[in-house]
């Protein structure tokens, strides 16, 4: 009962019937299945929209939500306040009830209620019911067609509507219930309903309030399949937990791919029992020297298994032919000159390559492409393809093509820096393009051919370009990026030539030659990874910088109260800034890394 709420209403009596048990009793009051509310049950109900009528509205609106939804179906009088004996009730299937586990696990802390899970979609008065409503198409295309194509205004959208990850979510006042086709869509619609509660759902000790949702229908999906972001493991090595927090901000978001760059000049960062020197002498150093690292066997298939459990798809990259001087370290025999390099500490590129003319070459990357594939779950494996300047151009396309080849050979699918796109067309092939101008005819070209692109323009999605001449760290070849510049542009349209139709997805890279630390990590990252995630999520007629910053800027207490590092982007109207924000830390103590500074990714395509 609401404080102030001193006894619950009488009800009134009615009129007795002369057949009980046949005649209708159009008084009496029924749940949301049309069963009569028992005395127990009734007074529970009345002391609810008593408390209703007394309570404020919910702190969070309905379209608040970033990415913004496609439909938002506001009823200000159908808020919902979660009691404290609330029950997570979820269709009987294992996956779908991992995610019911989730969404639990995430009310648990704060609000300090026991939140069981059931396997049943009953929905009794006060419920958060979850349910499957069948298999439907995985939406591939934009969703930006005519209304006739889109789930109705009224919110009658069925599995057919809602793709592979897309969810409605009905929000009334006596209980809530999520509906998606497959276990993604109501884990993205989990994550919908994370941001419709106060920012004081992210606290994890138990937080004194009501936790209320706004009442209304939203439904729901994404305008690109592919929706992700990578981080560099290989310049500074990064723990375990470090890559598994930074799942946690891309599932936040409705992300739902993580590019690892796993191999470079500075360090090779995953074991492959083939070759075991790639770890122990690969792996052993980074950016500004220090002891690097390497991902075990079973420390990738921890961040694969976590990742899956939160509907992402880990995409590894093995750099080839360039950027390999940490694995000519470990095997000499594959550089050109047959001699060890030394250890690369630096940032520059485009220096080191593997010999193209020996077989052996081949068999190395046989080796560990199979070995990657064998435990990489997800349809991709990235190849790199990148500034490999010493390498001729024929020479590195016929390199490419065997590469190609080799891919195939796993099952997989491959991926490539958009430096691959001359070589002959692979089935299924997807250029990963990371330029800085809208026209690339060779990209455009690999297109006809029948290859889908993967958008990261350097001067939009980089998440490794400062924000500000004063950003602490940061590159900023490829110009400033703050989170106007990363909202300002349109995936459909961005590249010429190129039909949305070819564009898979979005993804924002985080290179880390200046990045040491998970604070560092989360700083770069927030607050522009929303920004990307809506442009790959939502459809373009909700673009509206003005409405998007404002919906950003409330997340910004949600990261304070989690303890989560960002930047405190002077174009966003924060609220005041609680006690105990976490900070970027101090820059001066931290050793700059050797120059020149690397230009990486200025390059014009092949």
């Amino acid at each position: 009962m609401h404080p102030g709420v001193d006894a619950v209403p009488p009800v009134p009596p009615r009129a007795p019937e002369t057949d009980p048990e046949t005649a209708p009793d159009l008084l009496a009051p029924t749940d949301p299945a049309g069963r009569r509310l028992a005395a127990g049950e009734l007074a529970r109900a009345a002391a609810r929209v008593a408390g209703d009528r007394l309570a404020p509205p919910a702190p969070v609106r309905l379209g608040d939500v970033v990415p913004a939804p496609e439909q938002v179906e506001p009823d200000p009088a159908a808020d919902f306040t979660l009691p404290a004996d609330a029950v997570v009730r979820v269709d009987p299937d294992p996956a779908a009830r991992d995610v019911a586990e989730q969404f639990a696990a995430l009310l648990r802390p704060a609000t300090g209620y026991p939140v069981p899970v059931a396997d049943t979609v009953a929905d009794p008065a006060g419920g958060l019911t979850l349910t499957l409503s069948g298999a439907g198409p995985h939406v591939t295309g934009p969703i930006d067609a005519p209304d006739t194509a889109r789930p109705d205004t009224a919110g009658r959208a069925g599995a057919e509507a809602l793709g592979a990850e897309g969810y409605r979510l009905d929000v009334r006042s006596d209980g809530v219930r999520l509906t998606a086709a497959t276990p993604a869509g109501l884990f993205h619609g989990v994550q919908t309903l994370r941001q419709l509660l106060p920012a004081a759902i992210e606290s994890p000790a138990p937080v004194t309030g009501r936790w209320t949702l706004p009442g209304g229908t939203i439904v729901d999906r994404p305008r690109f399949p592919y929706r992700g972001a990578m981080l560099d493991v290989a310049r500074h090595f990064f723990a375990v937990a470090d890559v598994l927090r930074v799942v946690d901000h891309l599932a936040r978001y409705k992300l739902n791919h993580l590019h690892l760059h796993l191999t470079d000049d500075q360090g090779w960062r995953i074991a492959v029992d083939a070759r075991p020197r790639l770890a122990t002498v690969g792996g052993a150093t980074q950016v500004g020297g220090g002891p690097g690292g390497c991902y075990s066997a079973a420390d990738y298939r921890r961040i694969v298994r976590y990742a899956a459990r939160r509907h992402v798809t880990v995409v590894p990259e093995i750099d080839l032919p360039g950027h390999t001087n940490a694995a000519l370290t470990a095997y000499p025999e594959l550089a050109p000159e047959r001699v060890a390099p030394p250890p690369y500490t630096g940032t520059a590129v485009g220096f080191s390559y593997l010999d193209p003319a020996d077989e052996r070459t081949y068999a190395f990357v046989a080796d560990v492409l199979g070995e990657v594939a064998a435990r990489t779950p997800g349809p991709y494996l990235h190849i790199g393809g990148d500034e490999a300047f010493k390498v001729p151009p024929d020479v590195y396309a016929r390199f490419v093509e065997r590469l190609q080849g080799i891919v195939a050979d796993t099952g997989k699918t491959v991926v490539g820096w958009h430096q691959i796109a001359p070589a002959g067309h692979a089935e299924g092939r997807i250029l990963q393009w990371w330029g800085t101008q809208g026209n690339d005819p060779v990209a455009a070209e690999a297109v006809r051919r029948g290859a889908r692109l993967i958008l990261s323009p350097a001067n939009h999605a980089y998440l490794d370009m400062r924000y500000a001449p004063d950003t602490p760290i940061g590159h900023d070849w490829a110009g400033l990026i703050d989170v106007a510049r990363a909202y300002d542009w349109d995936p459909g349209t961005h590249l010429d030539g190129v039909p949305a139709e070819a564009v898979l997805g979005v993804e924002a890279p985080l290179w880390t030659e200046f990045v040491t630390s998970l604070a560092e990590i989360e700083f770069m990252l927030l607050p522009r990874l929303p920004a990307v995630a809506e442009l790959a999520w939502s459809p373009r007629r909700t673009h509206d910088w003005s409405a998007f910053r404002d919906r950003l800027a409330g997340h910004g207490p949600r990261w304070s109260i989690a303890g989560i590092t960002f930047h405190r982007a002077p174009e966003i109207p924060w609220p005041a800034e609680p006690h105990g924000i976490p900070h970027l830390p101090t820059q001066t103590s931290r050793p700059e890394p050797p120059q020149p500074r690397r230009t990486r990714r200025v390059s014009p395509p092949r």
